[in-house]
């Protein structure tokens, strides 16, 4: 996938009025602090096309980004942060559910996962969730330029055994980029 023009289309805090133009939608799903937003800066090769933050759990809308206005990068809020409410948390949770059970335009949900911390219980939870609900998903793990190298072994077996219904794995650095070309590859397949 070549990304030549990639904007901020709109925020949505229900499921009511998402875009219903028939573009498919490919989403991005992890725990609070991931590094979500970073990835679709880099993805993009856009800087501040989503907003960062060293606070977690700072997404707590469905933010839709145009890509080549063919298709949409959907963001979801984070899920395993314990520092809101527990009102807020299951606020979130009903949204995320629910969107990833009944949008039909949904492609392929890219699971993003800590490289630092594979197979957390909250990120198995997830995949089996997607498995239930019938969506492929791919896993990127974030944060991989944090690893020394028998880390990224073992990170990368271990991700690889939680994970046996991914459609893809990818090694993924923001800072450095490494791996963005892999993730588009892959994500260019579900974007038809």
């Amino acid at each position: 996938m070549n990304i030549t023009s990639a904007e901020f289309f709109c925020s949505y805090s229900s499921l009511n009025g998402l875009p219903s133009d028939g573009r498919p939608e490919i989403v991005f799903v992890g725990r609070s602090n991931v590094g979500k937003s970073s990835l679709l800066n880099s993805i993009c090769a856009r800087k501040g096309l989503a907003k960062t933050s060293s606070t977690p759990g700072k997404t707590r809308l469905i933010n839709y980004f145009l890509i080549n206005n063919a298709l949409y990068f959907v963001d979801l809020p984070g899920y395993g942060y314990a520092k809101v409410g527990q009102s807020e948390r299951e606020s979130w949770g009903t949204l995320l559910s629910g969107y990833i059970q009944k949008r039909d335009e949904i492609g392929l949900v890219v699971a993003l996962i800590d490289a630092r911390h594979p197979g957390m219980a909250s990120d198995r939870e997830m995949m089996e969730f997607l498995d239930y609900c019938g969506r492929p998903f791919g896993i990127v793990m974030t944060k991989w330029d944090k690893l020394k190298q028998a880390e990224k072994s073992k990170a990368r077996r271990t991700m690889e055994s939680c994970a046996p219904k991914a459609k893809f794995i990818v090694n993924y650095s923001s800072f450095s980029g490494d791996g963005r070309e892999k993730l588009l590859t892959q994500l260019d397949i579900f974007s038809q």
